[in-house]
């Protein structure tokens, strides 16, 4: 016999009635004592966004006393959870919300608040040298190092600021390996643009170790991402109040975005590069053949003091018999003459070295051919410049000499160990490979080896 049978037996029409009422008023007291008692460990902020089923906004529901309540409780999360984050491989970052003052001369950067309780659950001092290479000490030796304190807005060593700010602040070093042209692309200008380009140009930059002659080579990018006057913070003597303010640059990988980690791809930060310079070209020239449309072009990347090609003129002379026309030429301090070199052709080669860094001015598949110098640098070739190129939508072709084509034959014997075994070289240190291997070494291209190379790179253009 079901419950339903049970109940109408025992009791009348009129006591059913009663009892009927009674268990509802009953549900609607319990329900109200279970959301009264639990309402503090239920999440409001999601909720204020539904709709109840007749169309009601609940946030109307709501008395201006809870929304206030609300509003409050998330911003007491936000300010409670750690400032510093330590834990990414390539670099740190310290992003700060509300009263922001920092101190150049001191190094020193303060993060007021109102509430005891946050500054006390927070780690009261954390320390920041604010460049993406953690991992290379010899880097961070040579970059300013910056301290984070929380801190009560009433207490009496709080600076008093002498300038004020309504933008948000992004603190970079140009140290370290800046200067170096890869270096600066893949440690500060890439992940700059990462940190700054939601901004939309409303960002004041403040950079530490700075360097005159670092900011004048790269103006156009940087004032593409800021529209505010950089501040050398070395030289500040005053306070600077700001809203908010992040600490160190994020870097991904070696001259390259991830995009799992960022709403920005290395393609978004190549059409902010075109727009930068004005670059035209924004496709690489496909060749059809009995079109007459012109030849491709290949840009070979000259060198004065190492790895650089003894033979250049019989390599353009070569190509030219091939079908490419040819430029030849040192990379230019000037990026704003040599983006433009850069972007007018569709094949770029050079021996490994930080002139490569150029492929992010190449049109969409567009080619670099690198050619790989001896001393076992397999792994720095596809690594700097290789899986870059790849992420870049740049086509990649890879030439490696052998020991006639390298200089070297004519300082060591065959049978010596900087042939036999590179790698041994390497495990005596960075100094002893680099002496032998990057500052005295140059190449002479076999000609007649090369030139399948350059005819992949055509067949490429084809496809």
């Amino acid at each position: 016999m079901s419950y339903d049978a049970v109940l109408s037996r025992s009791f009348s029409r009129h006591d059913q009635k009663k009892l009927g009422w009674a268990a509802f008023f009953g549900v609607m007291v319990t329900a109200l004592f279970f959301c009264v008692m639990f309402k503090p460990f239920l999440s409001p902020l999601p909720v204020l966004n539904l709709s109840l089923s007749a169309g009601v906004n609940l946030k109307s529901v709501l008395s201006t006393e809870e929304v206030a309540i609300t509003q409050s409780l998330a911003t007491k999360i936000k300010e409670a959870r750690p400032i510093c984050d330590y834990s990414q491989r390539g670099s740190d970052v310290c992003e700060m919300d509300g009263d922001v003052r920092i101190h150049g001369n001191s190094s020193t950067i303060f993060v007021a608040s109102f509430d005891s309780d946050i500054v006390a659950r927070n780690t009261t001092s954390w320390h920041i040298r604010p460049y993406a290479r953690k991992e290379d000490q010899t880097a961070l030796k040579h970059i300013r190092k910056f301290t984070v304190r929380t801190t009560m807005l009433s207490e009496e060593d709080l600076p008093r600021c002498t300038h004020n700010h309504s933008v948000p602040a992004i603190v970079f070093s140009v140290g370290g390996y800046a200067g170096n042209h890869f270096h600066d692309f893949s440690d500060v200008l890439i992940p700059l643009y990462l940190a700054s380009r939601e901004f939309n140009g409303d960002v004041q930059f403040l950079i530490a170790n700075h360097d005159s002659s670092w900011t004048h080579k790269h103006k156009e990018i940087l004032e593409k991402l800021s529209r505010h006057e950089i501040i050398n913070i070395d030289k500040e003597d005053g306070v600077h109040c700001f809203p908010r303010m992040v600490v160190g640059l994020k870097r991904h990988k070696e001259l390259s975005i991830d995009p799992s980690r960022s709403k920005y791809s290395m393609k978004d930060f190549r059409q902010f590069l075109r727009s930068s310079y004005s670059l035209n070209r924004e496709t690489a020239t496909k060749i059809r053949d009995g079109e007459g449309k012109g030849r491709p072009r290949l840009l070979i990347i000259t060198r004065k003091r190492s790895r650089c090609f003894s033979n250049e003129d019989e390599i353009a002379n070569m190509a030219r018999s091939l079908g490419f026309e040819v430029v030849a030429t040192e990379a230019k301090a000037n990026l704003s003459q040599f983006s433009r070199i850069v972007n007018s052709c569709d094949v770029m080669m050079g021996v490994h070295g930080a002139g490569l860094t150029n492929i992010v001015f190449l049109p969409e598949n567009g080619i670099l051919i690198q050619v790989v110098p001896l001393g076992g640098m397999e792994w720095l070739a596809k690594t700097y410049f290789g899986e870059p190129a790849r992420d870049t939508n740049i086509r990649y072709l890879e030439y490696k000499i052998n020991e006639s084509e390298s200089s070297l034959i004519q300082e060591f014997p065959l049978h010596h160990e900087v042939f036999r075994d590179p790698y041994g070289i390497q495990r005596k240190g960075w100094g002893e490979f680099k002496s032998i291997y990057l500052d005295r070494q140059n190449v002479k291209l076999d000609v007649g080896r090369f030139q399948q190379t350059l005819l992949k790179a055509l067949q490429l253009l084809r496809d």
